[in-house]
């Protein structure tokens, strides 16, 4: 077969080959950066035309001599009166009543602190048969007040009047056993411990001496206003063999 040549009529070869492919990737290029721009350009215009203003915190300053004299307490909110359906009895015990000279019997005289004694402790004493007189059916049990918190505030703090050392316990002594158990204390309010809880502990072989040491310690009360509160006080006790 015979080789066809065709002829277009102008050079074409290699180079004219890289001068188009240059020229059109340049076109490219420019053509991505342009809509790469459109696009972001797009997404932070809708951003901020989407964004919401915030608000403006309006101050107004005043003087003093424009807020005027302070609200009477006499005008202030007055809380309604309770109305009560049964007419009110006024207490008659204890009010003393004007009478005159004239009605004073001369041989009126007033009970003694030994009088009023004897009757309260006659009504109080009653076998509930009747006649007037009160039955107590139990004994009346005042409720102890609960531990007190971890803190307590206190203006004065609980001193330690009498302090015990534990026993050292024979089997640690023996093993050469040593270290420290931390105790915590409720310090009442006469000054003597009412609970001992163990805090840490180096070892349970101590617990049972340093909680017998603790129970037995005094001191003197936890002071606020005037008053003993009820207080937790942290101890240590160390166990050294000398």
């Amino acid at each position: 077969m015979q080789d066809v040549a065709i002829n277009l009529g102008f050079p074409y070869g290699a180079p004219e080959l890289k001068q188009s492919y240059q020229k059109y990737l340049t076109i490219a290029e420019i053509i991505g950066i342009v809509v790469t721009a459109g696009i972001l350009g797009a997404y932070y215009l809708a951003e901020y035309l989407g964004r919401e203003e915030e608000p403006i915190a309006i101050v107004r300053i005043m003087k003093y001599s424009e807020l005027g004299p302070p609200p009477s307490i006499q005008s202030s909110n007055v809380p309604p009166a309770v109305s009560v359906a049964a007419p009110a009895v006024k207490p008659s015990v204890g009010i003393p009543v004007p009478v005159p000279d004239t009605e004073v019997s001369p041989e009126q005289t007033f009970a003694t602190q030994q009088e009023m004694n004897a009757a309260s402790d006659a009504v109080s004493e009653g076998t509930g048969t009747g006649g007037g007189e009160v039955q107590i059916d139990k004994d009346i049990k005042i409720e102890e007040d609960g531990p007190p918190p971890d803190f307590v505030p206190y203006e004065k703090g609980p001193q330690i009047v009498k302090r015990i050392q534990p026993t050292y316990p024979e089997i640690a002594r023996k093993a050469g056993l040593e270290g420290t158990v931390w105790v915590k204390i409720w310090v009442g309010k006469d000054g003597k411990p009412r609970k001992v809880v163990i805090q840490k502990s180096a070892s349970d072989i101590f617990d049972q001496s340093a909680i017998d040491a603790a129970n037995q310690f005094v001191f003197t009360p936890a002071m606020m206003q005037n008053g003993p509160v009820d207080v937790w006080v942290s101890i240590p006790f160390h166990f050294r063999l000398k």
